[in-house]
């Protein structure tokens, strides 16, 4: 019962300091008030770009009328497949976050799957590739998961094709593509960009090597998760997550096919002769054949020495028809044949060695030595391996710039994939890395914040609210301190104690009797019986003992007799015989 009242006294206590924490202004004027949970939310505002002038798109998608003025849902379709998949007829909400949203957050959230979604809009001003670095930054959550399709992002190449973003399709041209990607165990984090090739004008995709660290949680674990992307002019990159780099490198070295070309090839008209010799071993052309080598030899022969076991049932078939099997009544002899019953294993066999015709067994032929071949030697003409000559290469170019890609002037999603409700949010491209860090902060970390302090528990919430307001360790030592006292007064008041002790001293008593040898009532009893059943079968024996005993014996007598009595107990009534003790 102790227990039962310290925790609820514990309980109360959290209770309190949770009402009573939320509303302590910073004077530390406190009201007690009870506040719903849900109501605890970490606040948010619709984020602000730190600097206009360095932003070419901010889209926290919380404004409805400005997300339908700019962003274009595709009504083309894909080239090369039927009809009635070619369309991208894959729907866009703008709406909140399924779970651990912000109040007042919304994202851009593709509701179907295993349909072509594609939708778009056009940047302030196009971003040039020149001196300034390209930030490109989104959040992505798989509310659903993701079992196979992509999440990525990609920024359109400035021209007449991305004028009409109505028909924004796979085939639009585009700059760079960023995001992740996932289709069974291949989990992936792209980013591609379209080279021209200087010589002949020709784009030819990039692709970025694999991240150094795995990525395979942010498809599973439904949570939001923050991609980062900055190039810088000198052609080096990062790419990082939840603002964790987990790729960098630079585009002339960390991507395939590689940006420039080999200065020279091997020569496409340039033939093996035919008298080149490859090989680094011949067979021996001076090796002979030994006489006794037969090549015809078996590789196994019949065992002479073997004998055959005894008991085995040489006449005996290994198999005897079924003698309880009957010819179906639906057997046509003219059509299926005579009919045999079926064999079984003779069971004259079951307890034999064998049975039926015995062979002797195969062994290995010690003379076989199979086909024979001459031993290998050095080659003499061995002249290595055959390559053709390098030239240089005609379509060589080296261009030190690959960062000066052709300019974006638009974003879209063109994803398919075959889990729904992915949700996007806070997209912002910029040339400056603080607006991109700072834009991150007043939105992925405020949502990262509010999933922390949901999933905290109950005293990780109350070692943060002491932290905040150390006065409630005061709280905690008067209420804690309740209990306590109590139980200690239920210990140590005089009635219990005094009650306590003459129950101990009562039982102690009742162990001093078991030991003593002092007899108790039924004892008395049952002796003064067996002395009476006694006398009267030896009257004679208890004469004799009387003439004997003297004076003295008498005084004793009586005496014991006293003794006895006080003894005796009460109540014994008058046929209660009392026990004369002798001595002898």
């Amino acid at each position: 019962m102790h227990l039962k009242i310290i925790a609820a006294v514990i309980s109360l206590a959290l209770i309190f300091s949770h009402a009573k924490c939320d509303d302590v202004d910073d004077s530390e004027e406190a009201t007690v008030e009870t506040i719903p949970e849900d109501a605890i939310d970490v606040p948010y505002e619709s984020p602000k770009s730190l600097d206009s002038k360095s932003t070419y798109l901010a889209e926290h998608f919380d404004d409805l009328d400005l997300f339908s003025k700019h962003w274009v849902k595709s009504q083309a379709k894909k080239e090369g497949i039927s009809e009635d998949i070619a369309k991208y007829d894959g729907q866009w909400q703008v709406e909140s976050a399924l779970k651990d949203g912000l109040t007042g957050d919304k994202g851009l959230v593709l509701k179907s799957k295993a349909k072509h979604a594609a939708i778009a809009s056009s940047l302030s001003r196009a971003f040039v590739f020149d001196a300034k670095p390209l930030v490109v930054q989104y959040e992505v959550m798989f509310q659903d998961g993701q079992e196979c399709g992509g999440a990525y992002l990609k920024l359109l190449t400035q021209g007449p094709e991305t004028k009409n973003l109505n028909n924004f399709h796979d085939k639009t041209p585009y700059s760079i593509m960023f995001g992740p990607d996932k289709c069974g165990n291949d989990h992936k984090l792209h980013f591609i960009f379209k080279h021209r090739n200087p010589r002949n004008g020709t784009l030819e995709e990039k692709h970025c090597k694999k991240p150094k660290d795995r990525i395979e949680e942010v498809f599973s674990d439904k949570l939001p998760h923050l991609f980062t992307l900055v190039l810088h002019p000198d052609n080096t990159f990062e790419i990082s997550v939840d603002k964790k780099v987990v790729n960098s490198g630079s585009l002339l070295d960390d991507f395939t096919p590689a940006v420039n070309p080999p200065k020279e090839i091997d020569d496409p008209d340039d033939k093996k002769p035919e008298d080149w010799d490859e090989r680094e071993k011949i067979p021996d052309p001076n090796a002979v054949k030994p006489d006794d080598w037969d090549e015809d030899a078996p590789a196994q022969i019949v065992d002479e020495s073997a004998v055959m076991p005894e008991g085995w049932l040489e006449n005996e078939p290994t198999h005897v028809p079924d003698p309880d099997a009957k010819k179906p009544d639906d057997w046509d002899s003219d059509m299926d044949g005579e009919w045999e019953p079926p064999l079984i294993d003779n069971p004259g066999c079951k307890d034999a060695v064998g049975c039926g015709p015995w062979e002797p067994p195969l062994i290995n032929n010690p003379d076989f030595k199979g086909k024979w071949r001459a031993p290998l030697i050095d080659n003499p003409n061995y002249k290595g391996k055959w390559r053709p000559r390098r030239i240089p290469n005609p379509e060589f170019f080296e261009d030190k710039q690959p960062f000066k890609m052709q300019p974006v002037s638009a974003v879209g999603f063109e994803l398919w994939s075959m889990s729904k409700d992915i949700f996007f949010d806070n997209i912002i491209i910029t040339d400056d890395i603080e607006v991109a860090n700072h834009w991150a902060a007043a939105t992925y970390d405020k949502k990262r914040q509010k999933i922390a302090k949901d999933s905290e528990s109950v005293v990780q919430k109350l070692a943060t609210l002491t932290n905040e307001y150390p006065w409630l360790w005061g709280v905690y030592i008067i209420v804690l301190g309740i209990p306590v006292v109590f139980v200690l007064y239920l210990c140590c008041k005089p009635g219990s104690s005094a009650s306590q002790s003459q129950e101990k001293e009562e039982l102690r008593q009742a162990a001093q009797k078991k030991k003593t040898d002092e007899p108790t009532e039924d004892v008395v009893e049952e002796e003064a019986k067996e002395v009476e059943e006694a006398e009267v079968e030896n009257p004679e024996e208890d004469d004799d003992r009387e003439k004997n005993s003297g004076p003295d014996t008498e005084d004793e007598d009586e005496s014991d007799e006293k003794v006895e009595q006080e003894n005796s107990p009460k109540g014994g009534g008058e046929g209660a015989r009392k026990r004369k003790v002798r001595k002898e």
